[in-house]
Formats: C-alpha cells, sequence, structure tokens
C-alpha cells in the first residue's frame, strides 16, 4: 500500500507511521470492484483521491465474481494508531441497478445499522458515513465518464460485529456491527480527533434522544458512579476521556438543560487549575496549586506544606481528609468554574463529582446555572 501525501496534510507524530480510514479502504474497493464490471479486470493496485486533496494507492487483499456482481477486498491499515480495525478485511461487492437507480448503500456482514436518531445518517441506513459514501460516488462517477452509475455498494467487515463491542457504537445506536468512517481518508497516528467526533456524535444522539441531562466522565468508574448517582440512562452518558474542553465547546453550541461533569479527583484537579485537555502528557495536577485549594477549604499553614509536599493527588486528599479539610469540594467547585466559564450563554446548569478509584464520592458542587443573570428554573434549552 503506497501512500501520495494530500497538499497540507498535518504530520504524524515522529516516528510514527500513518494509516488508512475503513471509508478510504472501502473507497479503494468499491473502485476496484467498479472497474472489473466496467472493463472485466481488477486494477491491482487502485488509486483513489483523498478529500482534501492528494491521493493514495491500496494493493488488493481480494478479488472475485458473483453472478453479474464483482468483489474486491482492501486490509485496513492504521499505522501506528491503536485502532480496533487495524487488520480488518474491508470487503465491497458491487452488482447493477436498473437505469436510474444511482448509488444505493448496503451494510454486509459486520457493518451495522442506525437505529437511533441524531447521527449524520437516518435509523435504518447502514452506517456507512457521509464522507466515505461521498468518496465512493466520487470515484464512480470519475471511473463512469462523469455520469453517475446504476450500482448496489454492499460494504462488509467480517468479524466486525463482534470489533463493534469494543466501540461506542452500542450507545450511539449503531447496532450490528462496525461503521465505514473517516473524513480525510487518513489515520493520524493517537489523534484525538476520532474521539472528540464520537462525543459530539454521543450529544446529538442524546439531544435527539430528548434527553435533558447528559453527564460527561473520564473513566468508567465515574461513569457507573454518575449513572447511579443521578439515575440516568445509557443515552445521556458521554464518555469524554481526558477531552473535557471538547465537550464543553460542543454542549456550548449545542446545549441541553442539565450537565454533569465525573471524574477520577487528578483529572478534576486538572480541570480546576484550568486545564481543558486532561491527558497525562499535557502535565501532571499542580499540588502547590491544590495546596491553595485546600487553603480555601480552611487548611492550615503546616497541612498546606504537607499537601504541596505529597506525591500524589491521592496522597493529598488523604492528608486533607485526616485533617477535616472538604478539599473535594473546593477542587469541584473550581473546576465548575473552569467548565461554567466555557459553557456560558448556552443557558445550562452544572454540577460537577469528584469520585475515587472506588467510586466513591469524594466531592461536588451543587448544580448552579452557568448564566447568572438568568434564575435557575428560567433557563432557556437553545434546540
Amino acid at each position: 500500500m503506497w501512500q501520495h501525501s494530500p497538499p497540507g496534510a498535518s504530520p504524524a507524530p515522529p516516528f510514527l507511521r500513518r494509516g488508512w480510514t475503513t471509508g478510504a479502504c472501502a473507497t479503494a474497493a468499491a473502485k476496484a470492484a467498479f472497474l472489473a464490471l466496467r472493463d472485466g479486470s481488477f486494477p491491482d493496485p487502485v488509486e483513489i483521491g483523498l478529500p482534501r486533496g492528494g491521493s493514495a494507492q491500496f494493493v488488493l487483499a481480494e478479488q472475485w465474481r458473483d453472478g453479474d456482481g464483482c468483489g474486491a477486498a482492501v486490509v485496513k491499515d492504521a499505522g501506528d494508531d491503536p485502532d480496533v480495525t487495524h487488520g480488518a478485511v474491508v470487503r465491497v461487492f458491487l452488482r447493477p441497478l436498473p437505469p436510474g437507480d444511482g448509488v444505493r448503500f448496503r451494510a454486509g456482514e459486520g457493518v451495522g445499522t442506525v437505529t437511533r436518531p441524531g447521527l449524520p445518517l437516518p435509523p435504518g441506513e447502514p452506517a456507512i458515513n457521509p464522507v466515505p459514501r461521498a468518496m465512493i460516488r466520487t470515484e464512480l462517477r470519475a471511473a463512469n465518464l462523469g455520469d453517475e452509475p446504476d450500482v448496489e455498494v454492499t460494504i462488509g467487515i467480517p468479524g466486525g460485529e463482534a470489533l463493534a463491542l469494543r466501540t461506542l457504537n452500542g450507545r450511539l445506536g449503531i447496532v450490528g456491527g462496525l461503521s465505514i468512517l473517516g473524513t480525510t481518508g487518513i489515520v493520524v497516528p493517537f489523534s484525538c480527533a476520532a474521539w472528540i467526533d464520537t462525543i459530539r456524535r454521543g450529544i446529538d444522539v442524546a439531544r435527539a434522544g430528548g434527553s435533558r441531562h447528559v453527564a460527561g466522565a473520564t473513566g468508567s468508574t465515574s461513569e457507573a458512579a454518575v449513572r447511579r448517582l443521578h439515575g440516568l440512562d445509557e443515552i445521556s452518558l458521554i464518555e469524554m476521556g481526558d477531552f473535557a474542553g471538547g465537550m464543553l465547546k460542543y454542549l456550548r453550541n449545542h446545549p441541553v438543560p442539565r450537565v454533569t461533569i465525573a471524574g477520577g479527583v487528578a483529572k478534576m484537579c486538572k480541570l480546576g487549575q484550568g486545564r481543558l485537555d486532561l491527558h497525562s502528557k499535557r502535565g501532571s495536577a499542580d499540588l502547590p496549586a491544590l495546596a491553595a485549594m485546600a487553603g480555601t477549604a480552611g487548611a492550615s499553614p503546616g497541612v498546606q506544606e504537607r499537601i504541596a509536599a505529597a506525591g500524589t493527588v491521592a496522597e493529598a486528599f488523604e492528608l486533607s481528609a485526616a485533617a477535616g479539610i472538604p478539599l473535594g469540594d473546593a477542587v469541584a467547585g473550581a473546576a465548575w468554574a473552569v467548565a461554567a466559564s466555557v459553557l456560558r450563554g448556552g443557558g445550562m446548569t452544572l454540577d460537577v463529582l469528584l469520585f475515587d478509584r472506588e467510586g466513591r464520592l469524594r466531592g461536588r458542587t451543587a448544580p448552579q446555572a452557568v448564566d447568572p443573570a438568568l434564575p435557575l428554573e428560567e433557563h432557556p434549552h437553545r434546540s
């Protein structure tokens, strides 16, 4: 498999190899199958254009004929990205349709179906996202002298239903398999773009499903804890991870009446110290700043000194607990202020919850309006 880099493409992190989206792989396989229908032979390798310019070539892993149709397959190479679909076989089968039918898409083995509103595709459609559909249509039109051909395009990923259990597809209402994804055709190793896109789609699904309260959590422990505490259903849970800023910024323009942020003590300390990216690579929690927070909660200078010298945030919390200092509530309040500054203008209420590794509540704020000019009960929900 070879790549012609698109103009202005963002480089991958040093020493990490870029890969290809399932959408790019499906496009290459679809083009090969169409050319075999048209000319009687499969091109190998097959070249496709990329959405942001440039092109890429793919080697076929399979090619076959079945009745009046042709099929081809490409092995997904995600480069050095930890993608669950790395090494999966993306199979595409094309068969002619009556004149005037155009290009129609079907989900084959291992590709899911949309069942909930709020995604870019309506319920009942195969989970083949708009950009891959456009990529396939573009290549097929070009191969058909500019006219859209009349073909049915069935995309499958053998084993995709099992792989989908390791994704958030079920929560988004995509059942039966994986999604065919990609906006650029290229996978940048360890890119946050895919996670943030999933956060956005989760918010879209929650809003479309009528949810009036969503909770973003940094991990599985805090998610399970906030779900129990607030009695939320699955559609209202957003796997925020480290991307607090990505979730909050999207909610500001796509609001719901109430938002909860739930996380471990260390992650919430970072948020309270003004960080919207909570990943460890962005730095650890500032223990002297945490000691100052403890001071606002009533800690003596001696306790503050011990907190500032602590080895971990967990140790700092134990020191505070031993001194009877509600450090968790102070951290939650600081995190609330940072998050609220991002959400301003959306007419929402916000609360923040801190949990330890065992899921025990260690600090919280009450739900408060982020736009204080409006009474809490009068805050609007912009649709």
